[in-house]
């Protein structure tokens, strides 16, 4: 099911209503019903549209939680200290293999359904240029929606109850939920167990502010989905998934193209994060914060540290630190920092282009640990502050304009693809294309432009006004309640504009 749908315009409501109903309860029973109704709305959410695939994430949650309890059984007989060096290394052994037991179910599976066939593909490739034999494989997996979100967070639950940073949940059906939790659960943000444990067992205060707050931010989100996100990939897709019929690739086709997607992925991913957020405050649980502005980003680093937060700390915190960091001989930190990337853009899909873009990232951030020194000394003898505002403003022109030469490789649907568009950008007759020409290959008609120019603008609008103040007072509350009927009522020109011409899709982070 998705957000974005008529079946969970109904399904949320319901939801809301069983969700309070047990909440009217006397605690005791109220408990017992909330995990078990959530649970289960939770179930139906992701078996709606693949029924089979729940065994997956049953399979993965049984075995990550038996484990963890061994695990934390082991850790309490070590911390108690009464046994002797040979049953301590034996516990410590014991409790390595049972942490291995989840890495390797849990990323075998993600392994199995999101890159087996793209490893059998390249090694065959490579076998096949020295042989000269065409090999194929002829297995269709379908990829589970959500697999790479709920993996990590098994994971990270596992390696925190082994490092002894949390305990170990005895509650089957809380640690379910919390795997499962559905605002969350097909793509993110994803959640710690310290953070979201502790609300699923307690029945947290629900105020005027948190439902206030939640309706904004959901209605924040379709906005960026429907009304920008949706709107610019007819544009995208116009040019990145039509260049085998296009004689010339346009390069100013591939430059505007390339800047709208900046755009629609951003809106499109923030936009679920702020209905996950949105759904779940309403009921009084807090998820994690996703999105930061990251196209003010000044630099390559601060931009991870600002799009897809919850991502980027959980490589930092189960990957990058336990590699060594930045606590180490620079040319391991270079290393580090480039396996974190490189593995980051893995994850992302099982395709080349999406392995290329993550290297095109590890590429800048270490270009920019080793220029560090001269840029600052350089600036220093200009003058100039690293964080002045002409300086702060040409670093965010310049970090933005290396992201976005990245999405195109992000968005490419195959290196062949890749190829086109990279070779039209160098191509001095790609740049001869009519721009009235272009226009027309992206299909840019009036109503079209003008609800996606009136949608980006308010959007413009809005986070400037709320960008400081997400629970705004005063005046500033009444300037955004007229905002969001604005909001609303685009919500509902974009969609109907969608949904007349056939043109609604689904969340892109679905397909990771």
């Amino acid at each position: 099911m998705t957000f974005n749908s008529i079946p969970f315009l109904i399904f949320y409501p319901c939801v809301l209503l069983g969700y309070f109903g047990s909440r009217r309860l006397p605690e005791r029973i109220g408990a017992q019903v909330r995990w078990i109704f959530l649970l289960l709305a939770s179930y139906f959410f992701y078996m709606y549209t693949q029924p089979a695939l729940i065994v997956l994430i049953l399979f993965t949650t049984v075995v990550s939680w038996v484990s963890s309890l061994l695990i934390e059984r082991l850790n309490g007989r070590i911390a108690a200290g009464d046994l002797p060096d040979g049953e301590v290394k034996r516990a410590k052994r014991k409790k390595k293999l049972y942490l291995t037991l989840t890495l390797v179910t849990s990323l075998g599976v993600l392994f199995f359904f999101k890159y087996f066939v793209f490893i059998c593909e390249t090694v065959f490739g490579i076998v096949g240029h020295f042989t000269g034999a065409a090999y194929k494989i002829n297995l269709n997996l379908i990829l589970p929606v959500g697999i790479s979100f709920y993996t990590f967070q098994t994971l990270s639950y596992a390696i925190d109850v082994y490092r002894g940073s949390i305990r170990a949940e005895r509650h089957f059906g809380y640690y379910a939920l919390f795997v499962s939790f559905f605002p969350q659960l097909v793509a993110g943000p994803i959640e710690r167990p310290a953070n979201l444990l502790p609300q699923l067992r307690t029945r947290l205060p629900v105020s005027r502010e948190d439902v206030g707050f939640g309706l904004r931010k959901m209605m924040l989100g379709f906005f960026k989905k429907i009304a920008v996100a949706d709107l610019l990939s007819v544009y995208v897709n116009s040019i990145y998934n039509n260049l085998d019929g296009m004689g010339t690739v346009p390069a100013l086709g591939v430059v505007i193209a390339t800047l709208l997607f900046a755009v629609q992925i951003y809106c499109d991913f923030s936009g679920y994060t702020d209905i996950a957020i949105g759904c779940a405050r309403i009921m009084g649980i807090r998820l994690m914060k996703n999105f930061d502005h990251p196209y003010t980003a000044k630099t390559i680093r601060e931009f991870w540290g600002r799009w897809h937060i919850s991502l980027s700390t959980w490589f930092r915190d189960y990957l990058y630190i336990p590699l060594g960091g930045s606590r180490c001989a620079k040319w391991r930190h270079l290393i580090n920092v480039a396996i974190v990337f490189l593995v980051s853009g893995l994850w992302h899909g099982a395709a080349w282009t999406f392995v290329i873009w993550g290297a095109l990232h590890a590429l800048y951030q270490v270009i920019g640990i080793l220029t560090l020194g001269p840029r600052n000394r350089l600036l220093s003898k200009m003058k100039l502050s690293p964080d002045g505002r002409v300086v702060g403003a040409l670093r965010t022109f310049n970090t933005f304009l290396l992201v976005d030469f990245a999405w195109l490789f992000f968005r490419a649907n195959s290196t062949s693809d890749l190829t086109k568009l990279l070779s039209s950008l160098v191509s001095p007759a790609s740049w001869k294309v009519p721009i009235q020409n272009v226009f027309s290959m992206m299909e840019l008609t009036a109503p079209g432009v003008l609800l996606t120019v009136l949608s980006i603008v308010l959007l413009v609008f809005l986070d400037r006004l709320i960008r400081h103040h997400d629970e705004p007072a005063g005046n500033r509350a009444f300037v955004l309640r007229g905002a969001f009927v604005a909001v609303t009522w685009m919500i509902v020109f974009a969609w109907m504009y969608l949904s007349a011409n056939d043109l609604t899709s689904t969340f892109i982070y679905f397909q990771f």
